[in-house]
């Protein structure tokens, strides 16, 4: 599959290369076509892996991943233009942190709104799910890292594009019964929710090698 990812930070690296070794084709897209980060990717991604601006990042993939920070995604998507995301998955990796002066981190937009919805309302024709957003780039792409069952969360307004995010995060090893549907899009406030709880306890830890498990009783 062509696949498009906007964004070059860790996560958007880490997703290319993980789907370039699945047999994947990634571009990565970045502001303009000499990004650094970009360029130094794709030199050591193999043939499979190109540079390129949003633009071309999302007119060349078949499916997109939005991987950019969430305060600046709708900037984003919109250099990467409405008519190179209509009728595809667009798989949504972002969230709005907000780090203050004193070290202290926020979310913008919170509780009624996500990024997510926004990006759903911005681009009507792009089936937009929600992510891969609660846990370490690491772990996204290589669940067995840690022992037992965990869980990930979905979050969308289309059945079908649900389903092939699904299929594509089992591709990266995620068993189907570990993933969690919590409906539409709207439940991408929930998990972008998560994220200041999660930095809490990436402190604790002293690391972030480590996710959620739910368990129910009987």
């Amino acid at each position: 599959m062509r696949i498009g990812i906007i964004g070059t930070g860790v996560v958007g690296q880490t997703l290319g290369g993980k789907l370039i070794s699945l047999g994947h084709r990634v571009t990565l897209g970045s502001r303009d076509k000499d990004n650094e980060k970009a360029l130094a990717w794709a030199g050591q991604a193999g043939p499979d892996g190109h540079a390129g601006t949003f633009a071309e990042a999302a007119a060349f993939g078949e499916l997109v991943i939005n991987a950019t920070g969430g305060t600046v995604s709708l900037e984003a998507l919109r250099a990467a233009g409405a008519e190179h995301l209509s009728g595809k998955l667009l798989i949504d990796v972002s969230n709005p942190l907000v780090f203050g002066p004193d070290g202290g981190v926020s979310l913008d937009p919170v509780n009624t709104d996500s990024v997510g919805e926004r990006i759903q309302r911005e681009f009507p024709e792009a089936r937009v799910v929600k992510a891969l957003n609660t846990l370490n780039c690491a772990l996204m792409v290589e669940p067995a890292k840690l022992t037992g069952e965990h869980n990930l969360f979905i979050a969308g307004n289309d059945a079908g594009a649900k389903a092939e995010t699904v299929a594509l995060l089992g591709e990266f090893g995620w068993p189907s019964e570990w993933i969690v549907d919590l409906g539409d899009i709207a439940g991408a406030r929930a998990t972008e929710m998560l994220m200041p709880f999660w930095l809490r306890m990436m402190g604790h830890f002293g690391d972030a090698e480590f996710n959620y498990s739910f368990r129910r009783a009987g």
